[in-house]
């Protein structure tokens, strides 16, 4: 088994995108992450971090999507087999919300399956409303992860088990 611990973390590149793939493709058969398409991770690999082990292999990923001035959605985060338990997991959330922090960001919004995880990273269940000026912008993106974040009906079918979990985040650290 490898070890996560020593795995440095880096923003992806395009290279990367098939391993993130790997990683992320075997959790879409048990329904604890979205599939996507590989022309969707490349669009979006500037939103990506990655794990690398000794060997170069990326054993690990997450996204932050920037959703509005203040909030983004941590996406997409997960670790290879070879890794899990290791603590990788919770390093790569950091490192997604320090982001968050140097993006200037107020709060962190994730549809999750894996409730324990987040709120040991000081998530806790949506339950605010959004402001119905910033409602009505945010209605116009054909973002599904904005929809998921108004929970909108249209997308209830595909997330239906998950939590909308969202944190606060301390910029004064």
């Amino acid at each position: 088994m490898t070890s996560g611990t020593g795995a440095q973390i880096r923003p992806a590149l395009p290279a990367d995108v098939r391993a993130i793939n790997a990683i992320v493709e075997p959790m879409t058969h048990t329904g604890i992450l979205l599939g996507k398409d590989l022309v969707s991770y490349y669009e979006a690999v500037q939103e990506f971090l990655v794990a690398v082990d000794e060997d170069g292999t990326v054993v690990g990923c997450g996204a932050l999507h920037v959703m509005w001035e203040d909030l983004a959605e941590v996406r997409t985060l997960a670790v290879s087999d070879t890794v899990r338990g290791t603590g990788l997991g919770h390093r790569m959330l950091e490192a997604l919300l320090d982001r968050a922090v140097q993006l200037g960001l107020e709060r962190v919004f994730c549809l999750t399956f894996e409730v324990e995880f987040f709120a040991r990273h000081g998530f806790e269940e949506m339950a605010e409303t959004v402001d119905p000026e910033i409602y009505s912008q945010l209605l116009r993106s054909p973002d599904e992860g904005i929809a998921e974040f108004l929970d909108l009906a249209r997308v209830k079918p595909n997330t239906l088990g998950n939590t909308r979990m969202i944190k606060q985040l301390d910029r004064s650290a």
